[in-house]
């Protein structure tokens, strides 16, 4: 049977993931397909959005997606992820735009092996502590020191905005309950979260799969975003407050948006995840062609593809 609609875009022709608009936020609207772009139609009219500069599609409340525009972000690589009022809570999310599974199988590895792990997690917080050695130091060690930096980026940031500010304290299971720079926080980090969320998957990597944070289905996600808070989602909260924001999520994420635009934190996430993930051969372009290959217990890979009824002499 043939089937009917578009043609599905060749993998060559996909814009990579780091060449994409960080994050589409809606809500409120019906979400369909009008050839290549989809489409989100509310009671001010109908916006076209070429699919394939999406990087990730946030549905929020009261969005409806047809199949047609499903298929199409599936198409082009797009993740889709369905989030709750304000875009401060996540419930799901699509495909991936990866078909190698080379950084998976490097994650997987070096989560399972403790001095992998700890290696990469004394990498990360290196990269948060320019110029400082953290070759030698303990996970506790490394805690501390991250406990004390950002405490440290709090009272800066309120100092130089002349924002009050007491602690990190927030509901997550009622955003409005939080003092105002505590919900513009939460919404900068949850924009922050999708971002990162989106690179992961589109990239065949897990989001479960952290090394510093664990146990949890974002782990990871938590793990790169962490990379970024102090200089991006925390001084915008803070400028944001000290603006007088009268509708703080939906200003925190068109200054997230504003900030993103230009293409530098994709780019960056994109090129850190490898670095992290493959390194010290983390460099060049992501590998996205198929090699599918069978494993064998001797340590290396077969080719896939072909009958191996002849070989050996085992009998079935």
């Amino acid at each position: 049977m043939k089937s009917s609609g578009a043609t599905p875009a060749e993998l060559a022709d996909l814009s990579r993931a780091e060449d994409r608009i960080s994050f589409l936020y809606l809500e409120r609207s019906v979400i369909h397909r009008d050839s290549n772009a989809i489409t989100a139609t509310d009671d001010r009219g109908v916006v076209h959005i070429p699919a394939a500069t999406i990087g990730v599609l946030l549905l929020g409340p009261g969005t409806s997606i047809t199949h047609q525009a499903i298929s199409l972000l599936a198409d082009h690589g797009a993740t889709a992820v369905w989030v709750g009022e304000r875009g401060v809570r996540y419930y799901a999310h699509g495909r991936s735009l990866a078909s190698s599974s080379r950084l998976l199988n490097a994650q997987a590895a070096a989560v399972s092996n403790r001095m992998r792990r700890l290696a990469v997690a004394r990498t990360m917080y290196a990269m948060r502590f320019p110029g400082e050695d953290t070759g030698s130091l303990s996970m506790q060690q490394l805690r501390g020191k991250e406990g004390a930096r950002v405490r440290r980026i709090y009272r800066e940031n309120a100092k130089r905005t002349s924002v009050a500010w007491s602690q990190r304290e927030y509901d997550k299971a009622d955003f409005a309950t939080g003092d105002p720079i505590n919900q513009a926080l939460s919404a900068a980090h949850t924009c922050l979260y999708g971002i990162v969320h989106a690179v992961i998957v589109a990239l065949g990597a897990a989001p479960g799969l952290g090394f510093v944070h664990t146990g949890h289905e974002r782990a990871f996600v938590y793990d790169i975003a962490d990379l970024y808070k102090a200089e991006i989602t925390i001084p915008i909260a803070f400028d944001l407050i000290a603006e007088g924001s009268t509708d703080i999520s939906a200003d925190v994420r068109r200054r997230v948006r504003d900030h993103v635009h230009d293409g530098a934190l994709l780019e960056r996430c994109v090129r850190d995840i490898r670095m992290l993930l493959l390194r010290p051969e983390g460099v060049g372009e992501v590998e996205d062609e198929e090699a599918v290959r069978l494993w064998d217990d001797e340590g290396f890979e077969v080719a896939a593809g072909r009958n191996y009824a002849d070989i050996g002499d085992v009998d079935f």
